[in-house]
């Protein structure tokens, strides 16, 4: 069974509906929900994550509030946390992977950390059992990949294009996949312009899909009540699962 990863921003448009979202999600099919942690430079991310992500900030998010809503879903769905190194350092490393492992978050997504500073930081989440996600790229090498994917933990974040979150790209995966295949059994999960559309061929030769934009597209929908954005992405997520395992 072919897996989903699915993106919210924490807080938006607040933290009691990223709950209620989070939950229902994981009741429609989602393996794991990535909360996004509200920066104000999401480098990373295309203009439908960067304005969800602007909105939660002028609306007074704070770092408190993602594990408030890690407390209440991370031991019904599988939680990991997404954000931009500057906020976990602020926090500290070592307070925020303990904190991590007693709100069962299971992993990080640090998309602009690099991989040699990751290595600075291994045993801190070896120690709390928390696993820093791995990204690879279909720029790098194919000694680079193996370097990289050697120890990776949990799942390995395959970026499917060099460029932001929620383009629709399309781009012949199959050697990329194939070069990280060849040299590790840990699960290889497609992020960057999947959707419903793409979901199907995306996955082909991966393990699992991570999809945000589309999610936070739903919310963005100012003609949508609370309810009826968490029924529309709980729908998505249902199609999404289906896609990439017909």
């Amino acid at each position: 069974m072919k897996k989903l990863v699915a993106y919210i921003t924490s807080c938006y448009p607040e933290k009691s509906f990223s709950v209620d979202l989070a939950l229902a999600l994981g009741q429609s099919g989602v393996d794991s929900v990535e909360l996004g942690v509200p920066f104000s430079d999401p480098v990373a991310d295309g203009p439908v994550i960067e304005k969800a992500n602007h909105i939660a900030l002028e609306n007074g998010f704070h770092f408190q509030d993602v594990l408030d809503i890690s407390k209440e879903i991370g031991d019904k769905v599988d939680t990991l946390w997404m954000g931009y190194f500057n906020p976990f350092y602020q926090y500290g490393i070592d307070d925020l992977l303990q904190e991590a492992k007693a709100l069962h978050v299971s992993g990080l997504i640090i998309p602009d950390l690099p991989y040699e500073e990751t290595l600075t930081y291994k045993n801190i989440f070896d120690l709390n059992d928390v696993a820093n996600i791995s990204f690879v790229a279909p720029t790098d090498s194919k000694e680079r990949i193996a370097k990289i994917v050697k120890d990776a933990k949990k799942f390995i974040y395959m970026v499917a294009y060099t460029g932001i979150t929620g383009s629709g790209k399309a781009e012949d995966l199959q050697p990329f996949i194939t070069s990280i295949k060849e040299v590790t059994d840990t699960p290889a999960f497609v992020g960057f312009g999947v959707n419903e559309k793409t979901a199907k061929d995306k996955v082909k030769g991966a393990d699992g899909v991570i999809v945000g934009s589309a999610f936070i597209d739903i919310l963005l929908r100012e003609n949508l009540s609370y309810s009826q954005k968490i029924e529309e992405c709980s729908k998505l997520a249902s199609i999404i699962k289906n896609e990439i395992n017909s």
